[in-house]
């Protein structure tokens, strides 16, 4: 017997698989997370071979994120298509505008379209949720401009939605923390440059391994802000974890190294501008 909220969500399933059935083909934008893992799943269950998954990789990824894309939709038996993005070879995106999202996820939309025509496919998605809305997202032009269809809104998902079912599919990664763009640590209007970003991705995957489930090293300059989970704060305090993180971020370069007490927050750089999420 399903509880009430379990039926919600299975209407809401419902709801998706009758919004992908209007696709005769569709590429998905994957990067792996529990998103677009729960798009690529459902769209498997109802189009079949007629799904293909595409993955851009460049350094503005955390280091095996690809990797994980890889296995998934090898899970999945999912056609997989690798591709590299050149965001870091635009002024528009490495300038660090507040609107820098826009200019990388136009530029990356117009190589997988590239790609998704070469293979005959006819329509893109991307995965993402209701709760994205309610963020300060620029990318969501750049997707609209593009015409890639986001069904997971369509089908009025939120993100406890997505876990939800994702765990309720079996897929592995229902519980995986959100990782975002490695460029979202940086705040706007500082350049972004590649040493920087793979600074933040070797202090972040650090700090992960000490127990942080939420992880995020706000690059400021040679002073890095970590961010962790809230109830995991008092714990990275302590002189014992602590020293471990000092230690090994003045490795990586930091002269400051600070944690901020409210802990981890998506969208927090957005609070410069205005947008607090």
């Amino acid at each position: 017997m399903f509880t009430e909220d379990q039926m919600i969500l299975e209407k809401k399933h419902i709801e998706l698989n009758h919004c992908l059935k209007k696709f005769a083909s569709l590429g998905v934008a994957f990067s792996g997370g529990v998103d677009s893992s729960l798009l690529l799943a459902a769209a498997r269950q109802v189009l079949g071979a007629r799904v293909i998954a595409f993955t851009a990789h460049s350094e503005v990824h955390p280091a095996g994120e690809k990797e994980a894309a890889i296995e998934i939709a090898r899970q999945m038996g999912v056609q997989h298509v690798l591709f590299a993005s050149g965001e870091m070879d635009d002024p528009a995106f490495t300038a660090n505008p507040s609107d820098r999202c826009y200019h990388c996820k136009k530029g990356l939309l117009k190589l997988m379209w590239a790609q998704a025509d070469a293979l005959g496919v006819q329509a893109l998605a991307h995965g993402a949720n209701l709760d994205d809305l309610s963020d300060f997202r620029p990318g969501f032009k750049a997707t609209e401009e593009m015409g890639i269809a986001a069904p997971l809104i369509e089908a009025g998902l939120s993100k406890a939605d997505v876990r939800g079912l994702a765990k309720r599919l079996g897929l592995s990664n229902w519980d995986r923390p959100a990782m975002a763009c490695l460029a979202t640590r940086i705040p706007y209007g500082t350049p972004i440059q590649g040493s920087a970003l793979s600074r933040i991705d070797k202090a972040e995957a650090f700090i992960r391994r000490l127990g942080a489930i939420h992880c995020r090293v706000r690059h400021h300059g040679n002073l890095a802000r970590i961010e962790i989970d809230p109830n995991a704060v008092e714990l990275f305090a302590g002189p014992r974890i602590r020293g471990q993180i000092v230690s090994k971020l003045r490795e990586l370069g930091y002269a400051h190294i600070c944690l901020d007490l409210e802990g981890y927050a998506s969208g927090k750089m957005n609070r410069d501008i205005g947008h607090d999420s």
